[in-house]
Formats: structure tokens, sequence, C-alpha cells
């Protein structure tokens, strides 16, 4: 699939970290409770791509799963990108930055949780950057 930002491997190392880049770009996952927004909840603001900056998530979008990454239960429209994942023998909805392509992590229906879609997107901290916005745009 093609993205509207499309750098190079090269240009992706120059702006991410190591852990950023092995995370967007080659679809790994952070340890669980070890992110930086797992347990970061802000009353308002957005979550960003940590790659290209593309606005992804609501901070009231966030919820408490307890699963060790940071869980909403939304995206912003047209923010994420879901295909299917037949890795490590499972079948799972993986979730992509859409502007870029970088991988945020997976997205489970029917868990259950007491939110308007009943849906997990389970997102790896890393792939993330949290901006305040004052009006919760």
């Amino acid at each position: 699939m093609s993205y509207p930002d499309q750098r190079s491997d090269d240009a992706w190392r120059a702006v991410l970290s190591p852990e950023q880049f092995r995370i967007l770009r080659e679809k790994g996952t952070e340890r669980p409770g070890t992110g930086e927004y797992d347990q970061h909840f802000a009353a308002q603001g957005i979550y960003h791509c940590a790659g290209c900056d593309a606005p992804l998530y609501k901070a009231t979008h966030k919820f408490k799963s307890g699963c060790g990454w940071p869980a909403y239960f939304d995206s912003l429209p047209g923010a994420v990108t879901r295909h299917t994942d037949s890795s490590f023998g499972m079948q799972r909805t993986e979730i992509v930055c859409s502007n870029c392509g970088g991988h945020l992590g997976h997205v489970f229906k029917g868990e259950g949780y007491p939110t308007p879609t009943d849906e997990r997107h389970c997102v790896n901290s890393v792939s993330l950057r949290f901006a305040e916005d004052k009006e919760g745009k």
C-alpha cells in the first residue's frame, strides 16, 4: 500500500531513534508496561504519529485497559489504516498511520470493554507523541 509520506529507510533512520525505527518501520513491539503513554491520561490533547506527526487519537479516546500498552477505543477519522496480520500463526488486525504507514499496533474487537466501539486499539507508546490541545481537536 502507498502512503503520502514516502521517505526511504535512510530518511526515517535520520529522524527516528533506533527503537522508534524498529517499531514504526519494522513492525516491532515494545515490552508491556514500559511505554511512556501506558499510564498517561490527559483530559484533552492529541496523540500524533511519532514518525510523521500526523494526528491519530484524541485524549478522550484513551481508556484504561490494563493490557500494558496505551489503549484507545477509536481513532480520528481516516488517521489509521487496518491490515490483516497473519504473523505468529494467528490472524490479527494491524493498525498503521494512514499518512506514513508507520506500525502503531493492533486493534481487537469484542473484548467487552465499556467503550462506545467495543474496540481496543493497542498502540506502542514509541509510535506516539502527545500534544496538549486546549480545544480538544
